[in-house]
């Protein structure tokens, strides 16, 4: 069954338009629609796989977050960039969260590097990860705690004092519900972190069709500051800052020229990434990529 929208699941408004139609680069070759919410901005996937089919849109040794690939040369830009990005991720942690240790939840966690991070600088930290293989490979090389998604209803309330999502929340089903369990297994006063795209970023404005992190169909909702911070309210929470991720743009750029076939592309799109990178310092709403500090509101 497909995942058809009729509404706007961020503001229940019923005017959607065709925004874009995005090519599924990674696996199939197939054509997604774009909606765009006139009411609100926020975008969305139509006509989705539903949850029971989309596994097979992940199936891919190129999908480098389940695979932890190094064959192409862009695998292996990701990986130098993640490598860095995951001490930055840890001191943000700490920072945001102002403990330097405590319970941590990585939903969606891979295969399990951000985490076996963590573990490194002191934190109980806990997985939950969809794919079978990922949460394996973590088990194996890093000795993690590592659960598919159902077992988060298992977990006691207020266990964690930091939950963090990163680029995983455009891939769930059913986020408001999700976010309720978050929310639930969250410590009065607790962070959530959340990393996602940013649709109204510079790059996605200049690749339209052929951004990457539109990723069809496996990215379903596609968020902006604004629809995000109305989402986060649906949901609970209140935004208390915003973090620019510095060298998703970089990836992403290279993958966007890639996608629209220019002959250059990995050249090309350093170059873009640089540009978009060096103008998002002026204004950190239109960076490719963002994090969230949310807290639960304390009245």
């Amino acid at each position: 069954m497909m995942l058809h929208h009729s509404t706007c699941p961020v503001c229940s408004g019923s005017d959607l338009r065709v925004f874009h139609s995005c090519t599924d680069n990674l696996v199939t070759g197939t054509v997604f629609e774009l909606l765009r919410c006139n009411t609100c901005g926020f975008i969305l996937t139509q006509d989705a796989p539903g949850e029971e089919d989309i596994a097979r849109y992940y199936e891919s040794p190129g999908y480098i977050s389940h695979s932890d690939t190094r064959r192409t040369m862009v695998d292996k830009i990701y990986q130098v960039a993640r490598n860095i990005m995951l001490s930055r991720k840890t001191r943000m942690v700490s920072r945001e969260c102002a403990i330097n240790r405590g319970e941590i939840l990585d939903v969606g966690s891979g295969t399990g590097h951000f985490l076996y991070f963590m573990k490194n600088a002191g934190w109980n930290v806990t997985g939950i990860e969809i794919n079978q293989g990922a949460r394996e490979y973590s088990e194996r090389n890093f000795g993690l705690s590592v659960f598919p998604p159902e077992h988060l209803k298992t977990f006691s309330s207020s266990r964690f004092d930091c939950i963090t999502l990163w680029h995983v929340l455009e891939h769930l089903y059913d986020p408001v519900n999700y976010f309720g369990e978050i929310r639930r297994v969250l410590k009065p006063g607790g962070t959530v972190i959340v990393a996602l795209p940013n649709s109204n970023s510079y790059d996605a404005g200049h690749f339209e069709k052929y951004w990457a992190a539109w990723d069809v169909p496996r990215h379903l909702w596609h968020f902006n500051p604004l629809t995000f911070k109305l989402f986060a309210q649906k949901s609970g929470f209140k935004i208390i800052s915003e973090t620019v991720l510095p060298f998703d743009v970089f990836y992403i750029s290279v993958l966007s020229e890639r996608a629209a076939k220019k002959s250059a592309g990995m050249l090309t799109g350093m170059m873009w990434g640089m540009i978009f990178w060096f103008i998002s310092l002026f204004a950190k709403k239109r960076a490719s990529s963002l994090a969230y500090i949310l807290r639960v509101p304390s009245h």
